[in-house]
C-alpha cells in the first residue's frame, strides 16, 4: 500500500531564523517527539523556541479569528525568519509567575474551585443556594423597585419587586480577600512629640517644612499628639480636604492618613524611593480578617457541609488530602462532577504539587510551581498533534521529582504531540528523542547551531554541552570544609508546613537549605532568617522593566556615566539620559517608530532621525573618552569595565558595578539591550550582581542556578567562593546536587512535602549526607558524585 502524502509532513522546517541575536538558523525537527533544546544562557535557545517557532504558530492561528476578534487579542508581531513550515497549534506553557490578584487562588486559577461551589450548592447541608453563594467573588445584594423587560413589537412589561436577593459567597467586612489591611499608627506618629518637635515621623514630613506646615495651621503645633482633644485628633488624622491659610498663602489641608495613602500606599511599592519603600513596608499592617477567619466567605457560605466538611475547610486541605476526600464521596447523582474533580485533585499529585492547598494565593506560587499548575490543564487533553512547548520544567524540582516530570512530558509525547522543551538539567536532556545545541556562547557570541542529533551523538559532540553532560562535582576534602564563625539560632518555626524546627544555621560558609518541593526550604530560609538586620535576599521575583529598561538602568551604572559625561562636557546629566532631555525628539528615545494599523499588525521602523540611538545628534557629540553615550550603550559589559577603569574616562563608582556584572558572567551583555531581551538565566544573575552591592553580611540566595548551564555553574560555584572569602555567609536554597556537593554545610527537610514535610532530617557535611545516604536528597547526590 503507498503512503498517503498526507503522512509525509512529519518535520518542521526552519530556515533563516534572524530573532534576537540568531544568525540565520537553519534546522529541521521531528514532529511527534521529544526535543531538547541545550545552551548556554542568552545563546538564542528561547529566541529559536519561544520567539520564532511558539510566535509564529500563535500568530497564524490568531489571523484565523476575524478583525473584531482579533482587536481584543495580543498582538504578535511575524518574527524574522525566512521559511517556518510544518508548524502545528503551539501551547506555549512559560515559567512567568501567576498575577498576583488579591482574589486569585490556585483553586480559582485550576477550576476546581468552580466544581466544589457546585458540589457544595446541590449536596451541601443545609441548602445555601446556586454556585454563586459560594463564591467569595460574588456579593449578596438585594433589590427593590421596578423591574423593566422590553419584548417583541416595542412591548414593555414592569413588574414591582420587593427586596428581591441575589446570592453571593463574599464576605462583606474583606470583600472576598480574606485580609484587612490598616495602618500601624505607632509608625507613622510619635505620640509623645508635638507637630513642631517632629511628632510626625513620614519621609519628607519634617517639622519646620512645608508639608507639615498646613497640620500647624488647623491642630496646635506644641502640644504632644496624646495630649489633643479628641477633635483635633480626627482633624490630624482624617479631615476632608480644604483650602487652609499657612503665610498668607491658601494650601489645600487634608488629614494624614488619607493624605499619605494616596501619595505612598496607593502606588506600586517597586516606584517608590526605596526609603519611602521601606517606611510603607513598615506602617502597612495585613491581618487576617475577623469577621470570616481568612476563608473569604460569608456565614451562610461557610455552613453548608458535605460529607462532615465545609467548603472552606475543604480548600485549606492539603490538596493529597482532598483527592482522599472526594474519592470517599458516594453521590451518584453528580457522577461526572465527582469524576472530574477526581482526576483533576489527582493531576495536582501525580505532577507533585499535592503539598499545596487550594486556598493558597496563586501570587504566592514560585516560576516553577505557576508552570506545573499550568501543565494540569494538558494532562487529560483530548488534544493530539500539536506543539507544546516548556521552558524549563524542572525549575524547582527535586532531583526525585525531576523523574516523575520526565514522565509527563513523555507522556504528553506518546499521545501524539511534539513537545519541545529548553532545559539545562542532564536528567531531562538524557530523555529526549533529539537534541539541538545552541551556541557557542552568549549573546553576540551565541546565535548558532552547534548540534543536531541524538543524545548518544551529544556526548561525543566537542560542545559545552557535549563537553559537561557528564561532569560531576566533587565533594570537597574534610581539610577544604570551611568551619563556621558563628550561627543562627532558629528556634520553634512554624511557619506554612514547618514543625517547630530548631536549627543552627552556621554563618561564614556556604550553606545548602534542600529538600523535595515543598518540605519548608524557603518557609524555613524566608521566614526565620532572610528578615534578620544585614540580611540581603535574592529570591525567585521577577525583574520589572519595559523596552526602555536595561542593564545600564537597572544596574545603577548609567547614573554615574551621566554625571561623568556632563562634567566632561560642562552640561546637565539630564542630556546623557534617553528617557528625559536629551532623547530623540522623533522617536522619543525609543530607537524605533511604530505605527499602529488598526487591526493589523503593528508596524515597528528604525527611527529615521537617530537611526535608532535614541539621542539627540547634538547629544551625541559630546563624548567622554572619544565615545558618546550611544557608543558607551553599546559596549559589552567587560569592554564597558576597561573603559571606565583607567585613562580619562576613568569612573570608579561604575567600574565597581560593572566587575560585579561580570563577575555573574555578564561580561558578554550590551549594557543598551532592553531588559525584554534577556533570558531567565540571564535576568537572575543581574539581579544578583545587583544585590550583591548591598551592605550586609549575609547573603540569601533563592535556586540561584535557575537558567544556567551546566558550564555556569561552575562559574557561579567559584563566585559563590570569593563571596566567602571575602568575609560574607552566603546560604543558598537550591536542588542541583552540583552546588549541594561544593557546599561546606547541608540543611535537607522532608521527609516529604507538605504536612509530611517541614522537618529537619539532615545537618552536616555532603560528605556525611553521601555516606549516610538515608533521605532522598542523600541518595540521589551519593549517585550524582558517584557518576
Amino acid at each position: 500500500m503507498s503512503a498517503h502524502p498526507a503522512d509525509s509532513h512529519d518535520v518542521i522546517r526552519v530556515e533563516g531564523a534572524r530573532e534576537n541575536n540568531l544568525r540565520d538558523v537553519a534546522l529541521t525537527l521531528p514532529k511527534r517527539r521529544l526535543t531538547v533544546f541545550t545552551g548556554v544562557s542568552g545563546s538564542g535557545k528561547s529566541s529559536l523556541v519561544f520567539g520564532t517557532i511558539a510566535a509564529e504558530s500563535q500568530r497564524m492561528i490568531n489571523e484565523t479569528y476575524s478583525a473584531f476578534v482579533q482587536g481584543f487579542m495580543p498582538s504578535v508581531n511575524r518574527p524574522d525568519v525566512d521559511v517556518l513550515e510544518g508548524l502545528t497549534p503551539a501551547i506555549v506553557v512559560g515559567q512567568e509567575q501567576m498575577a498576583a490578584n488579591a482574589r486569585s487562588t490556585v483553586g480559582t486559577v485550576t477550576d476546581a474551585l468552580t466544581m466544589l461551589r457546585t458540589l457544595f450548592s446541590r449536596a451541601g447541608e443545609p441548602y445555601v443556594g446556586p454556585p454563586t453563594a459560594f463564591s467569595f467573588n460574588v456579593p449578596t445584594r438585594r433589590a427593590s423597585g421596578v423591574m423593566t423587560t422590553e419584548k417583541a413589537d416595542g412591548r414593555v412589561s414592569k413588574d414591582v419587586v420587593r427586596d428581591v436577593v441575589y446570592l453571593g459567597g463574599m464576605c462583606p467586612q474583606c470583600e472576598g480577600r480574606g485580609t484587612v489591611s490598616d495602618l500601624d499608627l505607632s509608625v507613622i506618629l510619635d505620640e509623645t512629640r508635638s507637630l513642631a518637635d517632629g511628632a510626625i515621623l513620614v519621609p519628607g514630613y519634617t517639622a519646620d517644612g512645608w508639608m507639615v506646615a498646613a497640620f500647624k495651621a488647623v491642630v496646635p503645633p506644641d502640644v504632644p499628639i496624646r495630649d489633643l482633644t479628641p477633635a483635633q485628633r480626627d482633624e490630624l488624622l482624617h479631615a476632608e480636604p480644604r483650602k487652609v491659610k499657612v503665610d498668607k498663602v491658601n494650601v489645600t489641608f487634608e488629614g494624614l492618613l488619607p493624605k499619605i495613602r494616596k501619595s505612598m500606599f496607593a502606588k506600586d511599592p517597586d516606584s517608590l524611593q526605596p526609603h519611602v519603600r521601606t517606611f510603607v513596608e513598615r506602617a502597612a499592617t495585613v491581618g487576617e480578617c475577623p469577621e470570616c477567619g481568612g476563608t473569604r466567605l460569608n456565614e451562610a457560605a461557610r455552613s453548608a457541609q458535605v460529607h462532615g466538611r465545609t467548603l472552606p475547610e475543604v480548600c485549606a486541605l492539603q490538596i493529597s488530602d482532598a483527592a482522599a476526600w472526594v474519592r470517599a464521596l458516594d453521590l451518584p447523582a453528580l457522577a461526572p462532577l465527582l469524576d472530574a474533580l477526581r482526576d483533576l485533585l489527582d493531576s495536582f499529585v501525580e505532577i507533585g504539587l499535592g503539598y499545596l492547598s487550594l486556598d493558597r494565593p496563586s501570587g504566592s506560587l514560585s516560576g516553577g510551581e505557576a508552570q506545573r499548575v499550568r501543565m494540569i490543564r494538558h494532562l487529560g487533553s483530548a488534544l493530539t498533534d500539536v506543539t507544546y512547548v516548556f521552558d524549563e520544567p524542572t525549575v524547582g524540582l527535586h532531583p526525585h521529582d525531576i523523574d516523575r516530570m520526565n514522565t509527563l512530558l513523555l507522556r504528553l509525547r506518546d499521545k501524539g504531540n511534539t513537545v519541545l522543551v529548553v532545559e539545562h538539567k542532564p536528567e531531562t536532556i538524557l530523555i529526549a528523542d533529539h537534541v539541538v545545541d545552541l551556541g557557542p556562547r552568549a549573546g553576540v557570541h551565541g546565535g548558532e547551531i552547534r548540534f543536531e542529533g541524538s543524545v548518544d551523538e551529544l556526548r561525543g559532540a566537542d560542545t559545552l554541552t557535549g563537553r559537561h553532560l557528564g561532569h560531576r562535582a566533587r565533594l570537597k576534602s574534610a581539610d577544604a570544609v570551611r568551619a563556621s564563625s558563628s550561627v543562627i539560632e532558629v528556634r520553634g518555626a512554624r511557619r506554612h508546613n514547618l514543625q517547630a524546627v530548631d536549627v543552627d544555621v552556621p554563618l561564614g560558609v556556604l550553606c545548602v537549605v534542600t529538600g523535595v518541593a515543598g518540605s519548608g526550604k524557603s518557609s524555613l530560609v524566608h521566614g526565620s532568617i532572610a528578615s534578620r538586620e544585614g540580611t540581603v535576599v535574592v529570591d525567585q521575583s521577577p525583574i520589572r522593566g519595559s523596552r526602555r529598561s536595561n542593564p545600564a538602568t537597572y544596574s545603577g551604572v548609567l547614573e554615574p556615566v551621566r554625571k561623568a559625561f556632563a562634567k566632561a562636557n560642562g552640561v546637565k546629566p539630564a542630556l546623557f539620559s534617553a528617557n528625559s532631555e536629551g532623547a530623540c525628539t522623533t522617536c522619543n528615545g525609543n530607537g524605533m517608530v511604530e505605527v499602529e494599523l488598526g487591526f493589523m499588525e503593528t508596524v515597528s521602523t528604525l527611527c529615521e532621525e537617530c537611526g535608532g540611538r535614541r539621542f539627540q545628534a547634538s547629544v551625541l557629540q559630546l563624548t567622554l573618552g572619544g565615545l558618546s553615550i550611544a557608543d558607551v550603550l553599546d559596549l559589552p559589559v567587560a569592554d564597558a569595565l576597561a573603559f571606565f577603569s583607567s585613562g580619562e574616562a576613568a569612573v570608579p563608582a561604575a567600574a565597581t558595578i560593572l566587575r560585579r556584572l561580570d563577575d555573574v558572567g555578564l561580561g558578554y551583555l550590551r549594557l543598551g539591550q532592553p531588559l525584554t531581551s534577556l533570558s531567565g538565566g540571564e535576568r537572575q544573575r543581574l539581579k544578583l550582581a545587583v544585590r550583591m552591592g548591598e551592605p550586609g553580611g549575609v547573603l540569601v540566595l533563592d535556586e540561584p542556578t535557575t537558567g544556567l548551564h551546566l558550564a555556569d555553574v561552575d562559574h557561579l560555584l567559584a563566585l559563590l567562593d570569593r563571596l566567602v572569602d571575602d568575609g560574607r555567609s552566603v546560604i543558598v536554597v537550591e536542588h542541583h546536587q552540583a552546588v549541594m556537593a561544593h557546599a561546606d554545610w547541608i540543611i535537607d527537610l522532608g521527609p516529604g512535602a507538605g504536612h509530611d514535610g517541614g522537618r529537619v532530617v539532615f545537618e552536616g557535611t555532603p560528605a556525611d549526607l553521601v555516606a549516610r545516604a538515608h533521605t532522598l536528597t542523600g541518595r540521589h547526590l551519593a549517585a550524582y558524585v558517584g557518576g
